[in-house]
This record gives C-alpha cells, sequence and structure tokens, in this order.
C-alpha cells in the first residue's frame, strides 16, 4: 500500500536527500512538492524544487509557498548551512518548468480534499503554509491522514539558539496555529530523534557509487553540508534532519513516539522553543526514540534505486 504524499519544503540539501528518497521509495506516491522560505528564499525553494524534480524525472506540480512569517520580518536564508543557492557549491541553473497558478496553501487545501482521509502532509520547512492552509480551511487538518513535521525539540534543546529548533523559530507563530490545532493527527519528528542519525562522507560515496546521476549530485551537495557540522559540532557526518520526517511517513514503527499537547514560544528570550502546553488543544505524537541504524539503512538502500 502506498502513501499519497505532499512535501513543503525549503531545499536545502537535506530536503534534496529527502525528495530523492521519496522519488525512489516504492511506497510513496509522491503527488507534488510546495514551497517556504528557510534555506533559501521562497523563490529560490521554487526553482530548486523543480530542479530536484526534473533530476528525477518526476513531471510533479511544484506551488509557490509564503515568501515570509506570519507576524515576523522575513530571516536570512542559511547560506553557510547550504549554500548560497541552497545546494552546497553547485551552482544555480534554470528549471524547465514553472510552479503551478495556485499558491501553495490552496494546492495543500484542494489535494487534502481530493484526496481526503489519504493525504500525508510533510512539512520540513517553517510551517507558515501549513498555517496559512489551517486559517484558510477549517476542515484541512481533519481531510489529511497526518501532518509529518520535521522541526521543534522537547527535550534534545534547540539547534539555531538554545532553546529552539530552526524550522520553528523561523515561523513560530505558525508553529503555534499548527500545534494548536493537531486533533491527534499531527506527528513532530524532532531533534530528539534526528540528531540520533548520522550520515558520514563514506555513505554518501556508497550512494555515488550505486546512483552515479542523483547520489552523485548529494555527493556533491554534502561536502558543504558536512564540512558546517564539521565547524560547528565537530561532527564527520550530517543528521538525516528532513529523510527521518519522510521516512517516519511510511515506517512509523521504526520510531517511538509520545503522546502530549505542544505549544510554541512565541517569546523574545525563548521564540520558537516546542513545550508541552497546558490547554485544551488537540495531541501530538513527539517522536522520542528511533531505530536509528534501520532508518538509515533504509535511507541508503532506497537511495541505491536511483539512476
Amino acid at each position: 500500500m502506498t502513501t499519497k504524499l505532499i512535501i513543503d519544503t525549503d531545499p536545502g540539501i537535506d530536503d534534496a536527500m529527502a525528495i530523492f528518497y521519496a522519488a525512489a521509495a516504492p511506497d510513496i506516491e509522491l503527488l507534488g512538492l510546495t514551497t517556504i522560505f528557510g534555506n533559501v528564499t521562497t523563490k529560490t525553494a521554487t526553482r530548486n524544487a523543480l530542479r530536484l524534480l526534473e533530476a528525477a524525472e518526476l513531471d510533479l506540480p511544484v506551488a509557490h509557498g509564503a515568501e515570509q512569517p506570519l507576524v515576523l520580518p522575513p530571516f536570512e536564508p542559511s547560506a553557510h548551512v547550504h549554500g548560497d543557492e541552497g545546494f552546497g557549491e553547485i551552482p544555480a541553473a534554470t528549471p524547465k518548468g514553472a510552479a503551478v497558478a495556485e499558491d501553495a496553501a490552496d494546492f495543500l487545501i484542494r489535494m487534502a480534499r481530493e484526496h481526503k482521509g489519504e493525504l500525508v502532509v510533510c512539512p520540513i520547512g517553517p510551517l507558515t503554509n501549513i498555517a496559512v492552509a489551517i486559517q484558510r480551511d477549517a476542515q484541512f487538518v481533519k481531510n489529511c491522514k497526518r501532518i509529518v513535521i520535521m522541526g521543534g525539540s522537547l527535550e534534545a534543546g534547540g539547534n539555531i539558539t538554545p532553546h529552539a529548533e530552526a524550522n520553528i523559530y523561523h515561523d513560530p507563530h505558525a508553529a503555534e496555529v499548527v500545534f494548536a490545532a493537531a486533533a491527534g493527527k499531527v506527528v513532530m519528528v524532532g531533534l530528539d530523534v534526528t540528531l540520533k542519525i548520522l550520515c558520514r562522507p563514506e555513505d554518501f560515496d556508497a550512494i555515488k557509487e550505486r546512483s552515479p546521476d542523483l547520489g552523485g549530485m548529494l555527493k556533491e551537495m554534502s561536502v558543504f553540508y558536512i564540512k558546517f557540522y564539521q565547524e560547528v559540532a565537530n561532527l564527520n557526518g550530517c543528521s538525516l534532519h528532513d529523510p527521518a520526517a519522510v521516512i517516519a511517513c511510511t515506517h512509523a514503527e521504526l520510531f517511538e513516539t509520545r503522546v502530549v499537547k505542544v505549544t510554541v514560544s512565541t517569546e523574545q528570550e525563548t521564540s520558537g522553543e516546542t513545550r508541552v502546553a497546558e490547554d485544551a488543544r488537540g495531541d501530538t505524537h513527539v517522536a522520542m526514540g528511533v531505530d536509528a541504524e534501520a532508518v538509515k539503512s533504509l535511507f541508503l538502500k532506497r537511495l541505491s534505486l536511483l539512476p
């Protein structure tokens, strides 16, 4: 049985890893991509999403998303992590295709309605598009099967501030909208588990050997990304943040979750911190444990299916 999936993305090197995984996975039916700011601007995210689909020879819709947070002013993209164009040292290139006419939120709303009870939405960037979809359509969360978020941290601390994970930090107000509307449908795959899954240079060498084209592209991107990890965290490898969330969409059994109500701080000093809520909102399933070797093995195995 395949999972109908839309990835909301800010590509981004680990976004590229996640999208290529979804392209290769026989149990995923990728229905399209929606784009958001974060690792890059939304304009660059849309271009990069189109580039990735064309590289994978996938003719799928890309819907251009919000260009700034709900309340906060825009942030500078994370060029020091992902490079000026989002793919490390790989230069910009113009894709053949273009985004669809619908914006990301309308596209998500329509697809959730058309695939009611079947669609899994996987946001792997800031949650602005998901929040706008919720604000425009009260039935959006109910129509989705699940919303599997890469973001947040319950006990592991932050990776952009001591308190906050980057995706949540870049639009905490949007994240609060999403968690407040969770209704048991939201799964949070955050730093509590993603930091436990490390992909090393030799893993990317193996990906390139088995998949010369797309694996070679990921290997080239990974050099820049792993250099950042070496400089910042003294790690000879990169955490599988975004791919872990996509894998959680189809392999929930590889993750242990805790059911809690989640709220997001929008206060200046702790902005973006994900905490246990005290109000009557719906539950979120927060991934707290992971079979890291199994997730990594599945990631490497699936990528080897690519050209």
